[in-house]
């Protein structure tokens, strides 16, 4: 990984319709953001995840965050302010994340046209992948890439959030569901 070591991570845990949201930031941004029905076994995942950081409490500013990113989760084209990031992961994952970031509210994408994106059409595995690997669901949305025949596949929180995400923004912008 070529990013700075994360040493500390201040989370925080909100309810959404779709479970818990647990929302982890350091000073420089939100690194994680993870859905779960399980407090302890997100901050399993969240340690695992960022070996030998310490995760401590956050506190009305890292719960005001995770709030915001709860509002866009049940209201995927409302009005949110940008929200810092602190993205880790190898060159290629910042690479298809960027791409994922790009991919606006009611749209989907295929991981074949994410590869051909980066450039590197036979990567299409290394691309579903990094979507596997992203840390920061709803605001690096791989909930957006689909297979290439439109069928939903793996989400690392469940098809089942994965359909009601694209559900949600599809009726946000008045698309069909």
């Amino acid at each position: 990984m070529n990013s700075p070591t994360i040493n500390q991570i201040r989370y925080s845990f909100t309810t959404t319709t779709l479970g818990l949201l647990c929302v982890g930031q350091t000073s420089r941004g939100v690194c994680a953001v993870v859905f779960g029905d399980d407090q302890k076994l997100m901050l399993d995942d969240l340690a695992g995840r960022f070996a030998g950081a310490e995760l401590i409490p956050g506190d009305c500013d890292n719960q005001a965050v995770a709030e915001q990113i709860a509002r866009r989760v049940e209201s995927p084209n409302g009005q949110c302010p940008s929200i810092p990031l602190d993205i880790s992961g190898t060159a290629f994952q910042k690479a298809v994340w960027e791409i994922l970031r790009q991919i606006p509210v009611g749209a989907l994408t295929s991981y074949s046209e994410v590869a051909n994106r980066l450039g590197r059409p036979t990567a299409v595995r290394a691309v579903a992948q990094a979507c596997g690997a992203n840390p920061i669901s709803v605001l690096i949305p791989c909930h957006r890439v689909v297979a290439k025949n439109a069928a939903l596949t793996g989400y690392r929180w469940g098809l089942e959030r994965k359909s009601s995400l694209l559900q949600r923004e599809q009726e946000a912008v008045g698309g069909k569901v």
